[in-house]
């Protein structure tokens, strides 16, 4: 079933009472009535039952198929529609996904509404002049017949001469606003998404993905990241599990070295591939020994023991547990066989790929699930009595589902012997409570190995089993199909308690380590963000331990990085939890969390060195007490001075949490990227969100903005794509307003000059066409194409990112300085070219120029102006920028001579005006010369001497790029040691992880060693909350 966009397999059986019915004569004579649950939107429950006569069976999320399910073991089936139309759970489901706009459009609506505010101020004022005017000075202006003239300009009802001009002058005047700013913006963006589309390097050929640009609202947020939040399984790992060590009956099995044993990194590592393939050399090792194999590596099991393999395990000391170890691993499941009919090898299709290697590691190790029925499981397994294979079938009684919030999965099978069993396995925290008195044998053992496992960045679970009297099961199972056929909203909650109850004085049999190997590239791309200034918070449902180690592989913890733990994993912890009283205990922890907390944030208050990073661990329980209200302003003080964060044990409620916590608090652009549906809620809270499409399926991707096949991309798709939008956009909208106020304040001038009459400079058809035609393409261009650097030097300078995140391109001070220059540089022009015209001649004959003359020319003025303006901004020219450019100055003389052909009735004052008056004068050609030059002279002394005594890092990078000195060494460490922003970050710190890993004694656990390497923050002991 796909409709979550999930494409593991979901298995969906019938009703057990059902089963015999298969062909349409049954059905014919079949009366039932299902009774269940209104229509909701809920895909993983289901709350019903089917009453056949006096007969109730129940109804759950395994017997429902929902829409656009596909069948797969199964040729057909028979069932009853049960919702249709708006009552299914793909249309329950079809809410409208979050808005979400740039900052960058937030910002431009703010400046749209200071424009309407210039608008009408300016509007007002030329009305009270022009109120003034009436009165005082039109009775003295014969020409105007002041004694006929109109209420346009009546001495005698001033107040209405200037209530009919604030209409016209809103109206002439509205071309400040840029209204054809959002169209271009638009076509722009389509345009970047595009080329994200298509970017080859970030195309990943193994599974022929590429990235994808969902919507194109937030292409220059990528430029802008301030704080990523990243899922750890299949986002930075490949999320292919593979068994690689389990410990049984105490004793640890697996002889392939942990990871960061076997890599011997000295120092930050001098190859890329070195780097990539970090987590990977116990692999490499295993595949280059033939132990059972062949040598050939097999999907999913990564295992060398000599103890274990070829049915070896026989002879070892407890042969019994390890027989029932491996019993667990083949039945505990949900897993599909599938037998090839040509090879008659079977391969298996399970939920997550983590069952799927438990079942591959059992039949490799002589325990092959072969079979499943709707109620029973057949096993090929090694008898211990004969010595050889023999088939077993476990009649399936009950199936316990694991989910989230149980962090552990069971069934209730019968052996041929009609033993009735429970079968556990789950996170360790969850099955070591459950452990009866006669079940810890192997439990100080098992947590030692436990930790070792997590020391090296595996996957753990235990396994654990419990014999069952048919009493006490038929007493429990009475009980537990009353919870499944029961109607209320808290059914889930009542299965849950009934599950509990047998699921209790487990013996422990032992527990497995599996391998989910980091992506390629990812400790790379890691550090290149991490030198961009872009904090990054890795929240996982991992221990800590587990997610410490992946996050030094991955470079998210670096050498020199001050490491700050704040977890509630602790003995005092243990004692205060033991006392029961819940009250007490939240009280207890909340203060615990608190102190921690202060004791963080004071380490970094007196931190001496200045370019000291800080790193923070913290657990999901101590993270719930950290977002509540009463630590939420402490907790937002201490992550704000931390360049990382690692948040284990969270829960996907706690990502979207998290998320939220941190956009809000920071007031930054947070970017959250995931792979599976419990990221959903974390990539829809972030401002920007982006889905992997992994091995989990595409749900995520679904609910992403943008989508990429592998973690390692996101580097490009930010420092490079991200970067170029944000300042492509940044520009663009600064020189709308540029062009916008220029062309529109030399309307309010002429006002101005001609008394506030309401006669505009110029033809109607001009106005109408400037943002259309004649400035409309170069920007255009320059939104799609400009590039402040090429994208090898983006890469190769990640720190050129920070001006994204400090928004230097569209500040305040960047956006009112184009404001500025477009009221300076529209004063020039229109002030030299009044007063070249003044009185003297403009013709041949002696004429001088009238309204068309100089209207036409002050527009010619402005077109020359703001386009030769863009050139003196643009960094990067194709051919495609010089088309748009001079294309469009162009396009303006040619609509001016084809313009003036038409009948003066239509063309008006452009009839003709350029071909005969102003074409042949040597002074209009002069006039828009030298006012093109006047009017570009203040931009071009204010770059000059910007880019010569304070250059940014862009404008340095890019000169001596032209100047072939990129590749050049000494050059390279001058950039580095005196760019704008500093971001003070460490390289891949593995040689650190290894000095911690080389004072390992004995069996001293990774916490004490890593908690006493770190600067850990423990809770006062002083504390006076006592159990």
């Amino acid at each position: 079933m796909n409709l979550d966009g999930e494409t593991n397999l979901k298995l969906k059986r019938s009703s057990e009472y059902t089963m015999d019915l298969d062909d349409d004569e049954d059905f014919d004579l079949l009366e039932a009535k299902i009774i269940c649950e209104d229509p909701n939107p809920l895909l993983y429950s289901f709350i019903g039952k089917l009453m056949i006569v006096d007969h109730k069976e129940p109804l759950g999320a395994e017997q429902i198929l929902l829409r656009d399910s596909k069948l797969k073991n199964t040729e057909y089936i028979y069932g009853a529609v049960i919702f249709s139309g708006h009552d299914t759970k793909v249309m329950q489901n079809a809410t409208p996904p979050p808005s979400k706009r740039s900052a960058i459009e937030k910002r431009m609506d703010l400046i749209i509404y200071m424009l309407f505010a210039v608008l009408f101020l300016i509007s007002f004022l030329g009305s009270v002049a022009l109120g003034v005017y009436t009165q005082r000075w039109t009775p003295t202006w014969w020409y105007l017949k002041p004694d006929e003239s109109n209420f346009f300009y009546n001495p005698d009802t001033p107040l209405i001469a200037a209530l009919f001009h604030l209409i016209t002058a809103l109206v002439l005047y509205g071309y400040l606003i840029p209204i054809s700013l959002y169209v271009s913006i638009e076509v722009v963006k389509v345009a970047q998404a595009m080329f994200i589309n298509q970017d080859l390097e970030m195309y990943y050929e193994e599974t022929d993905t590429p990235a994808r640009a969902r919507t194109s609202n937030l292409n220059e947020e990528l430029g802008q990241v301030d704080t990523i939040l990243t899922d750890k399984t299949g986002t930075l790992t490949c999320n292919q599990m593979e068994f690689v060590k389990c410990s049984i009956a105490g004793i640890s099995y697996g002889e392939n070295g942990f990871k960061f044993e076997t890599t011997t990194v000295l120092g930050q590592e001098k190859d890329v591939p070195a780097q990539r393939n970090f987590m990977h050399t116990a692999s490499e090792l295993i595949n280059e020994v033939k132990c059972g194999t062949g040598g050939v590596h097999i999907k999913g099991f990564n295992f060398r023991d000599g103890r274990l393999m070829n049915n070896c395990w026989v002879q070892e000391e407890n042969p019994s547990v390890i027989e029932l170890f491996f019993r667990i691993l083949s039945i505990c499941h949900t897993a599909i066989p599938d037998e090839d009919e040509a090879s008659g090898e079977i391969s298996y299709e399970a939920e997550s790929p983590d069952e799927a290697a438990f079942v591959v590691a059992a039949r490799e190790l002589g325990f092959e699930f072969s079979k499943r029925t709707q109620s029973s499981l057949v096993v090929k397994e090694f008898d211990l009595a004969s010595g050889r294979k023999v088939a077993r079938t476990y009649e399936l009684l009950d199936l316990l589902e694991f989910s989230s919030a149980r962090k552990r999965m069971s069934v209730v099978v019968k052996d041929e012997e009609n033993n009735i069993f429970l079968f556990c396995k789950g996170a360790d925290s969850v099955i070591f409570e459950r452990l009866g008195k006669n079940g810890k044998e192997y439990e100080e053992a098992t947590k030692a190995h436990l930790s070792k496992y997590a020391d090296a960045g595996f996957r753990t679970l235990a396994v654990a089993y419990k014999k069952l009297e048919l009493s006490e099961y038929e007493s429990w199972s009475s009980e537990f199909l009353k919870a499944k056929i029961y109607m209320g909203l808290d059914r889930d909650t009542k299965l849950d308690e009934i599950s509990e109850l047998i699921e209790r004085d487990l013996i422990l049999v032992g527990a497995t380590a599996v391998e989910d190997k980091l992506q390629e590239g990812v400790p790379r791309c890691i550090d290149k963000l991490a030198q961009a200034g872009i904090k990054i918070w890795v929240l996982t449902g991992d221990k800590m331990e587990t997610a410490v180690n992946i996050g030094f592989a991955c470079s998210l913890l670096r050498q020199g990085m001050r490491q700050i733990v704040i977890t509630l994993e602790n003995e005092n912890t243990k004692t205060v939890e033991a006392s029961g009283n819940k009250e007490f205990i939240n009280k207890f922890l909340q203060e615990s969390t608190r102190q921690q907390i202060a004791s963080a944030r004071q380490q970094i208050g007196g931190e001496k060195d200045k370019t000291a990073v800080f790193a923070l661990i913290i657990d999901g329980k101590s993270l719930n007490f950290a977002l509540s209200m009463d630590l939420r302003d402490d907790f937002k003080q201490l992550i704000i001075k931390c360049s990382s964060v690692i948040s284990c044990r969270v829960s996907p409620k706690q990502k979207a949490m998290i998320t939220r916590f941190v956009k809000e608090s920071t007031g930054n652009i947070t970017l959250g990227i995931g792979d599976g549906a419990n990221d959903v809620g974390m990539i829809q809270e972030a401002d920007v969100g982006i889905g992997i499409s992994g091995v989990e399926g595409m749900q995520a991707t679904m609910a992403s903005d943008f989508s990429i096949a592998q973690f390692c991309f996101l580097e490009r798709l930010l420092l490079v794509h991200g970067s170029w939008c944000y300042k492509r956009i940044a520009v663009m909208i600064c020189y709308f307003f540029y062009k916008n106020i220029h062309f529109g304040f030399t309307i309010f001038y002429y006002e101005v000059y001609a008394a506030f009459s309401g006669q505009a400079a110029y033809n109607d058809w001009y106005m109408s066409l400037f943002n259309v035609f004649f400035t409309s393409l170069p920007v255009i261009a320059l939104g799609v194409l400009e590039q402040d650097v090429v994208a090898r030097l983006k890469l190769q300078f990640p720190h050129l990112y920070q001006q994204g995140i400090k928004n230097l391109h569209f500040g305040w001070s960047r956006i009112l300085g184009w404001m500025g220059n477009g009221i300076i540089s529209s004063l020039i022009v229109f002030y030299f070219t009044v007063n070249i015209f003044g009185h003297q001649a403009f013709r041949k004959g002696g004429q001088v120029s009238g309204l068309a003359v100089l209207g036409t020319t002050l527009y010619t003025s402005v077109i020359w102006t703001v386009n030769c303006q863009l050139v003196l901004f643009t960094r990067h020219f194709t051919w495609v920028q010089h088309a748009c450019i001079w294309g469009s100055i162009l396009l303006w003389y040619i609509f001016v001579i084809a313009y003036g052909f038409f009948p003066p009735t239509i063309s008006t004052t452009a009839y003709k005006v350029f071909l005969e008056i102003c074409a042949p004068s040597p002074l209009y050609w002069f006039i828009v010369l030298l006012v093109c030059i006047a009017g570009l002279l203040p931009s071009f002394i204010y770059k000059a001497f910007q880019n010569t005594f304070y250059p940014i890092d862009d404008q340095i990078i890019q000169e001596f790029s032209h100047q072939r000195k990129d590749s050049d060494s000494t050059w390279l460490s001058k950039v580095m040691e005196n760019k704008t922003f500093q971001v003070n970050v460490g390289v891949t710190a593995k040689a650190q992880q290894k000095a911690f890993q080389s004072d390992r004694v004995g069996s001293k656990s990774f916490t004490a060693r890593f908690l006493g390497s770190a600067n850990k923050v423990v809770p006062d002991s002083s504390n006076n909350l006592e159990p």
